[in-house]
């Protein structure tokens, strides 16, 4: 099925959770000189407008970014980025929302490599042209693109299958995101059957999962089946903004799941989670869930779960 369009929800709670993640996990691999890979496996349309087309008619982004805009409290991590949407937005006015591929392109360096999959025939066109445009601006401003070549890379491919051909990337260094959207139940289980293939193929490797906190069953149970999956060790954190509906209808939880995640990932999440809570919340259903551990079948087993519940 292709109806999923991203653009619906875009900027909303869940972006904000997945974008914050993911800035701090590809800052701390550009913290060693040696390059790293980002592979996206679900890409999307790369940016989106937030006062046209779907975004204008859902007005998700009003559950996310909109209330970090004007705040001037914001702690580092959110900080940084709120820093990054604006400067896609150099009118000061929020018009632009970036997508994963676009925050990963102002993080990363020159020597760091881009891989995007977006099998979707409209989203990965509108890809292929964002970038064409960021390479247009560079040259513009007399700086040399980064976007043509090797650096960034985009495949009309179905990302849980092209992800193989990509491991190990040559450096050993690299960060995956799977945030496929999960508009079939098969989806759940190809999340989990992709990340042990991968594991498999690069044992050492950081992966990113974004993942919904919905009422059917398949989403309830993928936490607890990626907690098993045979990492190093996994971080697990889920923002809610309010109470479920009676009817279960609407996108009110999210989580992101992280396997073989940087040590400095937990105590920069346990520093915003309560932040984004106060700032984001709809009412008194919102909270946070953080727990970190290793699954039983890896070497350091021994250490037990810890979660931080509010």
């Amino acid at each position: 099925m292709l109806s999923y369009r991203h653009a619906f929800h875009a900027g909303n709670h869940a972006d904000v959770l997945k974008h914050i993640v993911l800035i701090q996990l590809l800052q701390y691999f550009g913290q060693k000189d040696t390059a790293y890979m980002y592979i996206d496996t679900h890409a999307g349309a790369g940016a989106y407008a937030l006062d046209t087309g779907y975004a204008a008619k859902s007005t998700e982004y009003e559950t996310g970014i909109s209330r970090l805009w004007e705040r001037n409290d914001l702690p580092g991590p959110v900080a940084d980025y709120v820093k990054l949407v604006k400067g896609m937005n150099p009118s000061g006015k929020m018009r632009y929302y970036p997508g994963s591929p676009y925050c990963a392109d102002k993080v990363a360096r020159e020597q760091d490599r881009i891989r995007l999959f977006e099998l979707h025939p409209s989203d990965n066109k509108i890809l292929n042209e964002n970038f064409r445009k960021v390479a247009a601006h560079a040259a513009e401003q007399g700086q040399r693109s980064n976007v043509r070549g090797k650096r960034v890379m985009i495949q009309q491919a179905d990302g849980f299958s092209g992800l193989k051909s990509l491991l190990p990337p040559p450096s050993r260094r690299g960060l995956v995101l799977i945030d496929p959207p999960y508009e079939v139940k098969d989806d759940y289980r190809r999340v989990k059957d992709t990340l042990a293939d991968a594991l498999a193929r690069f044992a050492t490797g950081t992966y990113a999962v974004w993942y919904p906190m919905l009422q059917r069953m398949e989403a309830r149970q993928l936490p607890d089946k990626l907690k098993r999956l045979p990492c190093q060790n996994w971080l697990n954190v889920s923002l809610s903004i309010s109470a479920p509906l009676p009817d279960g209808v609407g996108l009110h939880n999210s989580g992101m799941f992280i396997l073989n995640p940087p040590w400095t990932l937990e105590p920069m999440l346990r520093e915003i989670m309560p932040y984004l809570v106060e700032v984001l919340r709809q009412d008194a259903g919102a909270g946070f869930v953080l727990e970190s551990g290793a699954p039983v079948t890896a070497p350091t087993a021994a250490r037990r779960p810890k979660s931080q519940r509010e």
